[in-house]
């Protein structure tokens, strides 16, 4: 009998984060597995959209973004970024920087192209590929400072290579790619003429002094990276699915006739409302960031006092954490534990690597956990964390 499902549907899973978040309301427990804050959003970002509303910007917005949005976000990246970008043939509004990468690999990937993807990877990026009909490359990122190796990301350069995905802040080790190594990626890419992606959805994330380099304020990359983006994560609203693309106009009319037939277009009086959040003052940011960095550390002194080995987070809202001295079989089996017995919710590392879980001495022996949460909400983790000490012995 001929199946009743693609073969592409069944070459990945259901979103791991996602079914964290729903074992943690079964089991009532703390969720610090998926990225969403559990704060309010600025409250001048809901006066807008409550404005907006009522100004009746409520129908289709122009597909590709509402003009007003998309101005704002051009101007904002110009003082940020020094990125001078037609907001009229360049930037591309979408539902969530979700759909931004689905869209971008759609309008720009072809059936058995190549796409390199850095390994951890945010859960959706090999999925991505697949959709497209893209063949997946991975290349390892290594402990503790998460670096790839030179003559490793030269080997996955190939002919058919058509694209790589760089996520900076990353998701999930924190790691901030520095100019160096965006400098050699992009030789790379020009080398073999090969396009960029880049996820920069936690460019306002720092700590420590570290710096968020654009890939496509290199030299010779405006034309071929893509730049995604969007308001979840810098704003606090995750549930508004407001993604945006920069590319040039040639990626752009592409990337805009998929976005146009997938989603038709992300909802207007966000994108309206989205045009205050363009035009916070440069306080918010520096508030943000330090707001953050206070949460991390949090979380970093929870996970001392507990005895969970962890990697320092340079950016983004995520701590990537080494569970092998705990002794369970597997990564899943461990979370599953601290769901349901110990009462908090993280995320199994497996679910950021594409090979198969083997064990958790021989995998991978990692979680992560997401601090955008109150600092009342990382208390009542911490308490219950603690009791993993009494219940469970070091190996």
């Amino acid at each position: 009998m001929r199946p009743k499902t693609s073969h592409k549907a069944s070459l990945f899973s259901e979103s791991v984060i996602r079914e964290m978040s729903r074992m943690a309301a079964k089991y009532g427990a703390v969720n610090l597995a998926q990225g969403f804050p559990d704060f309010p959003c600025p409250i001048e970002l809901k006066e807008a959209a409550s404005k907006a509303l009522f100004d009746d910007v409520n129908q289709y917005a122009i597909t590709w973004g509402d003009k007003a949005f998309r101005e704002a976000f051009a101007a904002k990246n110009k003082r940020y970024l020094g990125l001078e970008i037609d907001p009229e043939t360049q930037v591309t509004i979408t539902c969530g920087a979700t759909e931004a990468m689905a869209a971008t690999m759609l309008a720009t990937v072809d059936p058995g192209d190549e796409v390199i993807v850095f390994e951890p990877y945010y859960e959706n990026y090999g999925p991505d590929a697949v959709i497209a009909g893209a063949v997946p490359r991975y290349v390892t990122l290594y402990q503790p400072d998460w670096h790839f190796k030179r003559e490793e990301l030269e080997a996955a350069f190939n002919d058919k290579t058509r694209a790589i995905i760089i996520n900076t802040p990353h998701n999930p080790t924190g790691k901030v790619f520095s100019r160096e190594e965006l400098s050699f990626i992009a030789e790379l890419c020009q080398k073999w003429d090969v396009l960029v992606f880049t996820d920069e959805i936690y460019e306002h994330i720092l700590y420590d002094g570290a710096e968020h380099i654009a890939m496509a304020t290199l030299p010779g990359m405006a034309d071929r990276t893509v730049t995604i983006n969007g308001l979840s994560k810098t704003y606090s609203v995750t549930g508004w699915r407001v993604g945006t693309i920069i590319a040039s106009p040639e990626i752009t009319a592409a990337i805009r006739k998929v976005h146009d037939f997938l989603t038709v277009g992300a909802a207007a009086p966000l994108q309206r409302a989205g045009v205050v959040a363009m035009n916070l003052p440069e306080s918010y940011y520096t508030e943000l960031a330090n707001s953050y960095n206070e949460k991390r550390n949090i979380l970093m002194n929870t996970l001392d006092e507990v005895g969970i080995r962890y990697f320092k987070p340079q950016g983004a809202y995520y701590i990537f954490c080494d569970i092998h001295e705990f002794g369970y079989p597997s990564d899943v089996e461990f979370t599953h534990y601290l769901v349901s017995e110990i009462g908090v919710a993280v995320v199994p590392g497996s679910s950021f690597f594409h090979t198969p879980l083997i064990g958790v001495n021989k995998a991978h022996p990692y979680i992560r956990f997401c601090f955008s949460k109150q600092p009342s909400t990382l208390e009542t983790a911490r308490q219950k964390l603690l009791t993993l000490k009494q219940t469970v012995k070091l190996s």
